[in-house]
Formats: structure tokens, C-alpha cells, sequence
């Protein structure tokens, strides 16, 4: 087994992108696309741990703002059981420290964020953090969850990812060429959520860097 001082985990391309970039040719980092969701998540973290030991696993990505003081672009982090020092390093960047939800769902809608709120009194909602976590708990690795807003509270999205979705939640390239061309009004929202979504990632990769490249 080979060895690495940390493990960046990220659902998707997209997310994991401009980190990517900055983390090339770096040693002592490994970076994982986990898939959505809490079962692609966990299965694809057990995977890596067994190939190469790791001393802190970050489980990073977009999320939903819960919290309707989040704008989009800004950082949240929840340190968890992780060292103290990576906490001062994340607040000291720019995050923010708050609670996630892991729901099994896309939060679609401003009111369905505002139920979850409510019911859960978290911060923000994501879909993969509790199982990394879960994960790392049991074999005494350090994780923290840093995330950044990729749409507020106050914000529905413009289509309904959760019906696009395939068996392994990723998304359907025909189901969502084929709910356009039935709404074509809203590719312009979409090109906004495109373009909110690479804002997103860049910021997340900004306050990553010197977090994990100290």
C-alpha cells in the first residue's frame, strides 16, 4: 500500500477542476472522483483507502445553501474530529464554519431548502460528506468537509436534476436535451447555474490551496 498526506475527494469533474489545476505535480496529494451520492461515496473511498493510506481525507464539492445568508462563491467547512490547525487554516482563508446535511436528494427548490432548514438546522446540503466521513471514522483518518455555495437558499434550480438523474445519479445527457427542448426558456438559466457552478469551483480551489499546500 502506498502512502499520501491527503486524500481531496470531489463527486464530480466539474467540482474538482480548478483544484486540479493548482494540485498538478504536487506531491502527497491524491485527488478522488467519488461519484454522487452517499453509496458511490463510500464505495469508491473504501477503494482508495485499501490502495494507499492517507493521514487526512477532505471531502470537498458543490452544495445547496441552507442558510440564507450564503451567497454563491462562499466557503463552508465543518473540521469535524480533524487537527485543530487545518480549522484556523480554513477559517483564516475564508470559510466559514458550519453544520451540513447529507440528504439523498438534490434540494431543487427555495422551499424545499427552507423545510430543510428547518427540520435540520444545518447550514448546507450536500450528498456524499456522512459516508466519507463514516468511512474515515472507522479507521481513525481525519476528515473535513469544505464546500462552497454553488446555489443559495433563496434560489430554485432551474430543472429538476433529481428526474434527470441516472440509476448512479449521475446525469442523463438524453433526459436533459430532451426536458430543454420542452422548456428552452430555461437555458438561460441554466448558463447561469453553468456559470455560477466554475465561479464556484475556482473559489473552493482558492481556499483549498493554502490549506493543503501550506
Amino acid at each position: 500500500m502506498s502512502h499520501v498526506n491527503t486524500l481531496v475527494c470531489f463527486a464530480l469533474k466539474e467540482e474538482a477542476g480548478p483544484f486540479r489545476k493548482i494540485a498538478a505535480g504536487r506531491p502527497g496529494v491524491s485527488i478522488r472522483l467519488v461519484g454522487i451520492g452517499r453509496r458511490n461515496a463510500e464505495r469508491s473511498v473504501r477503494e482508495a483507502l485499501a490502495a494507499e493510506a492517507a493521514g487526512v481525507v477532505f471531502t470537498c464539492g458543490f452544495a445547496g445553501g441552507l442558510d440564507p445568508d450564503l451567497n454563491v462563491g462562499d466557503v463552508v467547512f465543518a473540521a469535524g474530529e480533524g487537527p485543530a490547525a487545518i480549522g484556523a487554516r480554513l477559517a483564516a482563508a475564508g470559510a466559514k464554519p458550519g453544520r451540513f446535511l447529507c440528504a439523498d436528494r438534490v434540494a431543487t427548490t427555495a422551499a424545499a431548502k427552507a423545510a430543510l432548514r428547518r427540520e435540520s438546522g444545518a447550514d448546507a446540503v450536500e450528498m456524499e460528506s456522512a459516508a466519507i466521513q463514516a468511512v474515515c471514522g472507522e479507521r481513525g483518518i481525519a476528515c473535513v468537509t469544505v464546500r462552497v455555495i454553488s446555489d443559495p437558499a433563496g434560489e430554485d434550480l432551474p430543472l429538476d436534476f433529481n428526474a434527470l438523474a441516472k440509476p448512479d445519479l449521475s446525469l442523463d445527457l438524453g433526459k436533459l436535451a430532451w426536458a430543454i427542448a420542452k422548456s428552452p426558456g430555461k437555458i438561460g438559466a441554466l448558463r447561469v447555474l453553468q456559470r455560477n457552478a466554475r465561479l464556484a469551483a475556482e473559489r473552493l480551489a482558492a481556499v483549498l490551496a493554502p490549506v493543503i499546500f501550506p
